[in-house]
């Protein structure tokens, strides 16, 4: 103890956290390479699948930063009323299920949507959403809101007085300031949204258009809950955890640093601004693509509301189950990994970035499914894997203000004894009681919307939220699926304003 700033704590927590990540990402990718049947090869649909990943995932990331661009830049030099919850909507991307968005964009573009209702009318011929362009157009929506909040913090990070100077200057603001910004900050926005695309199942389950708008995580689930080829499966999981590791190695690499330096925190006026309608028209359009379709799941969802088959609400009941408790879960392992600390936790704790949530899942099915069916574990697995997924953002939550408390009050709670319990409980959790809930209630939104490992496992008596929308809408009953995608969006933003006013309410910081 005389060697350490803080009062030692347990290590057990720690361990205990630190084993159940290992277990649930390279112990489940050790199962999916033990079971892989590498001296079989890749078949030609096993190349399309991995082809169509690559090329969709290139062309979601690279055309929502492009109309994030002019978004983020318009955002930056106009101040109006709304701008701010504009921004806030902007920067919650994770809260809203992929189901929904893409429940959504079928309501405007889909078969019976407003856009062929339009075509039909006018006598032209309606179009299909499925297939590449549909997959990319939801990847567009779900992540352009994300690109614009990267972006345009890069553009807010450009300090008050280079734009003075280059105005008494008469310097060309564009490509003294903000060419070297974005050149910095484009890259790294570019392959984070490439590498969620490659993990995108929701979308390619819903929006792909056969055997030629597969992705690997397509081809995955196909091979476990159609053909029961798990060697096939593990095979293709393993290809799938290369791609996600390249991609996240490549994306640290390429993170910039700061080209521009620092300021005094001044208050940026713009003298660049010009005629405003450019700027106006990006923020508007961006605006009507983003909120439109869900607008037109609340109006198709609100009618049919309450007559919602019994199947839902048993399916929401489970959901709300599963959330509490991989949120739970997830914040007792994040403290834990915290109170810690370490390079060797800071590594752990990012793991499960390089793993796929269905990577994960088909690890987990080949462990379970000697001993158990899987079915009948689907609920505690599903609960497990998506906490263990959601603990990089509630430890990047949650550290830096462990690490400050251990700072300010560490030294101060040794030379007073405090023990190790005491500790915790008075002087670490109420500090940290903001970080906590807000992270509390990303898990649980994030878990209210999975549509991952639930699909491999789960039977009809399992179903939760997601999954009982997707079987909705695969039955072609799209106003039972858009009130249940309206419970699902109302669940999910309760759930993590509970646990969020939770923290916010009487925290000591």
């Amino acid at each position: 103890m005389a060697h350490s700033a803080v009062p030692v704590t347990a290590r057990w927590p720690s361990a205990a956290a630190a084993a159940l990540v290992l277990v649930l990402t390279l112990g489940t990718l050790g199962a999916v390479a033990w079971r892989a049947e590498w001296g079989g090869g890749l078949a030609p649909a096993d190349w399309a699948a991995i082809r169509f990943t690559v090329i969709q995932s290139l062309l979601s990331a690279l055309l929502s930063v492009l109309f994030a661009i002019p978004v983020a830049r318009a955002l930056a030099r106009r101040r109006f009323r709304g701008r701010q919850l504009l921004i806030t909507l902007l920067g919650a991307p994770f809260l809203l299920p992929v189901i929904v968005a893409v429940l959504g964009l079928l309501a405007i573009f889909g078969r019976g949507g407003l856009l062929n209702d339009g075509l039909v009318w006018l006598g032209f011929e309606p179009i299909s959403i499925f297939g590449l362009h549909g997959v990319v157009l939801a990847h567009v929506f779900f992540n352009m809101p994300l690109a614009v909040r990267f972006i345009l913090q890069g553009w807010l990070s450009i300090p008050a007085e280079r734009f003075r100077l280059a105005a008494s200057l008469n310097a060309p603001v564009g490509r003294l300031l903000e060419w070297p910004m974005l050149r910095a900050v484009v890259p790294s926005t570019f392959l984070v949204i490439f590498l969620i695309c490659l993990t995108s199942f929701a979308v390619a389950l819903t929006m792909g258009g056969g055997p030629r708008a597969t992705t690997v995580e397509l081809a995955i689930y196909q091979a476990v809950r159609f053909d029961f080829d798990l060697g096939r499966a593990a095979l293709l999981a393993c290809i799938q955890f290369a791609l996600c590791v390249a991609a996240a190695a490549l994306a640290w690499q390429v993170t910039g640093t700061d080209p521009i330096g620092s300021g005094l925190d001044r208050v940026v006026q713009r003298w660049d601004r010009g005629r405003p309608i450019g700027d106006y028209a990006s923020i508007g359009l961006a605006a009507v693509f983003l909120l439109f379709p869900l607008v037109m799941i609340a109006l198709r969802g609100v009618p049919g509301f309450l007559d919602m088959p019994g199947s839902v609400w048993a399916a929401a009941l489970r959901s709300v189950t599963v959330a509490i408790g991989s949120a739970t879960l997830c914040i007792l392992m994040a403290v834990a990994l915290a109170l810690r600390g370490g390079a060797m936790v800071s590594v752990i704790g990012v793991m499960p970035l390089a793993a796929s949530g269905l990577v994960v899942g088909t690890g987990a099915f080949l462990l379970v499914f000697p001993f158990v069916r899987p079915a009948e574990v689907a609920l505690p697995v599903t609960m497990l894997v998506n906490a263990t997924l959601a603990l990089p953002f509630a430890l990047r939550s949650l550290a830096p203000a462990v690490a400050q408390v251990n700072q300010d009050y560490g030294r101060l709670a040794l030379s007073l004894s405090v023990d190790r319990w005491s500790w915790v409980a008075l002087v670490i959790l109420p500090r940290v009681r903001r970080p906590l809930g807000f992270a509390a209630g990303l898990a649980a939104a994030l878990s209210m919307g999975d549509l991952g490992v639930i699909a491999l496992f789960a039977g009809q008596a399992q179903e939760t939220l997601p999954l009982a929308m997707y079987r909705l809408m695969g039955a072609y009953r799209m106003d039972a699926a858009a009130s249940a995608a309206l419970l699902l969006v109302g669940l999910s933003f309760a759930l993590f304003w509970i646990c969020d006013r939770w923290g916010r309410a009487n925290a000591a910081v």
